[in-house]
C-alpha cells in the first residue's frame, strides 16, 4: 500500500498530528483509506506499537474509523471538517435556520425584573432550588422519574456528559435517521459509530429499532419536535418502542427533549425507573431563547453522580442569573402561548403542501420535512424565488433525499405562497418522470 505523503513523524502524537493537520486542511478526504499499521511503521522506521498508538488517538478524536478487515479510514465527517452554513444572499426569506421566532421568546428585560440580582460565590450551592423543583414538577408530570435532576448547558451538552461517562471510542450508538445534525457530530467527535434508524411520523420504527439495537450500547432518540421530521411519538408506538428496548435492560437511553414546552405534541418517554442508564435532556433554547444555554437533566442515579462529579471539574455550576431567569420565565407561561402558535404555523405549511399535492411530514416541532428527488437543485431554484431552505444531506445516513423547512416565523399566508412555489418548481421534474 502507497503511503500518503503528509504522513510523518517518529512519535504516536506526531503522527496523528500530521494526519489531523491533513484532514482538517482537506488534503486527506472523507473516506480515505489509511495504510495498513505494519506498511506504516516501516515507511516511517518506526514500530508497529508506535502508529498503533497514533490511530487510537485519532479515532479517540472522532477523526478516524477502524472496519475491522477493511481498513482504517478518514471519517466520512469528521469533526474537523464539519462545514459552516453559508450565508443567505441579502432578500431571501430565511428558513433554514431552525431558530425560534425572537418575537415569541419571553421579554428579558421584564424577567430580570424578578430575579435576584445578588453575586453568588464558590462552595455555594450548585443548583437553584426553585428550579430543580420546577423541573421536578414537570418531569413527574410527563412520567420521567424526578429522583435525580442536574443543570447543564443545553442538551448538546448534556447528551455530550452522558455519552463520555457511559461509552468508549468505537462503541455503536442507535440513532434516528434522518437525523439532528448537532448529534451525528457529536458521535463523530467522540468516535462512536451511528448505526441508522428510519422514522416515520409516529417516531423511531420498531422492528427497525430491534435490528439496530442488537449491535448497540446506546439509543438516542427525540419523542416529540423530531429535527428535521417532526415526528412526535403515539401512544400506541411508545408502547411499541419501550417493549422493544426492554429486551436490552443494559441499553443506554437517552431522550432528546429539545422542543420542551413548544413542541406541539404530549411527551411520552420510553424510560422508567426499571432501566438501569438512562438520561433525559430538556431544553429551553426553543421556548425561552437559544442564548440562555441551559438544559435539565433527569437521569439514574449512576449517571447523576458521574455527571455532576464531572462538572464540578470544569464549569463547576451553570450561572445562577440563567437559573433564575428560567424559573421566572416558566412562571410567566410565555411558552405555552408561543406552542400554539408554531403549531398554527406548522400545521399550515403541511395543509398548504398538501393542497399542491407535495408529500410531507411535521407532526410537532419546528420543521418540516419534504421529501424530494434531487435536494441541491430545488433548494438552489427555491433561493430564486426568494426562500432558503436545509438540503436534507447533513441529516440523512440512509435515508432518501428531502429538504428542512423551518416554520417558526412562516406566517399561514407566507406558508400557501411557499407551498405554490414549491410546486411549481417540482412540476416538471414529475413531469419528466412520468409521475
Amino acid at each position: 500500500m502507497l503511503v500518503q505523503s503528509y504522513i510523518e513523524g517518529q512519535t504516536s502524537v506526531n503522527i496523528a498530528r500530521s494526519i489531523e493537520h491533513a484532514v482538517s486542511g482537506g488534503r486527506a478526504a472523507p473516506n480515505e483509506q489509511l495504510p495498513a499499521v505494519r506498511s506504516l511503521a516501516t515507511h516511517l522506521r518506526v514500530s508497529p506499537a508506535t502508529v498503533s498508538a497514533a490511530y487510537r488517538l485519532l479515532q479517540d478524536r472522532g477523526v478516524i474509523v477502524s472496519d475491522g478487515r477493511r481498513g482504517t479510514r478518514v471519517r466520512p465527517a469528521s469533526p474537523l471538517t464539519t462545514p459552516a452554513p453559508a450565508p443567505l444572499p441579502e432578500g431571501v426569506r430565511n428558513l433554514a435556520s431552525g431558530n425560534p421566532d425572537r418575537t415569541l421568546l419571553p421579554d428579558l428585560t421584564r424577567a430580570m425584573a424578578k430575579i435576584d440580582l445578588e453575586q453568588r460565590l464558590y462552595r455555594e450551592e450548585l443548583n437553584d432550588p426553585a428550579l430543580l423543583a420546577l423541573a421536578r414538577e414537570q418531569f413527574e408530570d410527563d412520567h420521567v422519574p424526578g429522583d435525580h435532576v442536574a443543570i447543564v448547558s443545553g442538551a448538546l451538552d448534556g447528551i455530550e456528559r452522558v455519552l463520555r461517562e457511559q461509552l468508549r471510542a468505537g462503541d455503536h450508538v442507535a440513532v434516528e435517521d434522518p437525523g439532528f445534525t448537532g448529534v451525528l457530530d457529536q458521535l463523530n467527535a467522540q468516535g462512536l459509530v451511528a448505526v441508522p434508524v428510519p422514522v416515520d411520523d409516529e417516531g423511531l420504527l420498531p422492528d427497525e429499532l430491534r435490528r439496530a439495537i442488537r449491535s448497540c450500547e446506546a439509543l438516542i432518540v427525540t419523542p416529540r419536535a423530531q429535527n428535521p421530521f417532526g415526528s412526535a411519538h403515539s401512544p400506541r408506538r411508545a408502547r411499541e418502542l419501550r417493549s422493544v428496548i426492554a429486551s436490552r435492560p443494559d441499553l443506554l437511553v437517552i431522550e432528546d427533549d429539545h422542543g420542551g414546552t413548544i413542541a406541539g405534541a404530549p411527551y411520552r418517554t420510553l424510560v422508567d425507573r426499571s432501566r438501569s442508564r438512562w438520561a433525559v435532556m430538556r431544553s429551553v433554547s426553543k421556548s425561552l431563547g437559544p442564548d440562555l444555554r441551559l438544559a435539565l437533566m433527569a437521569c439514574d442515579a449512576h449517571t447523576h453522580a458521574r455527571v455532576e462529579g464531572r462538572q464540578t471539574l470544569g464549569i463547576r455550576w451553570v450561572s445562577h442569573l440563567l437559573q433564575q431567569l428560567v424559573v421566572a420565565m416558566w412562571r410567566d407561561r410565555a411558552p405555552a402561548r408561543a406552542g400554539r402558535t408554531y403549531t398554527v404555523r406548522r400545521e399550515a405549511l403541511v395543509a398548504a403542501l398538501r393542497d399542491n399535492g407535495i408529500d410531507a411530514h411535521g407532526a410537532s416541532g419546528l420543521n418540516v420535512w419534504i421529501p424530494v428527488a434531487e435536494e441541491t437543485a430545488v433548494v438552489q431554484a427555491l433561493l430564486q424565488k426568494g426562500w432558503g431552505v436545509h438540503a436534507g444531506e447533513r441529516y440523512r445516513l440512509a435515508t432518501p433525499p428531502a429538504i428542512r423547512v423551518t416554520i417558526a416565523t412562516l406566517e399561514p399566508n407566507d406558508a400557501r405562497r411557499f407551498a405554490s412555489d414549491l410546486a411549481a418548481i417540482l412540476r416538471p421534474a414529475r413531469r419528466a418522470t412520468g409521475a
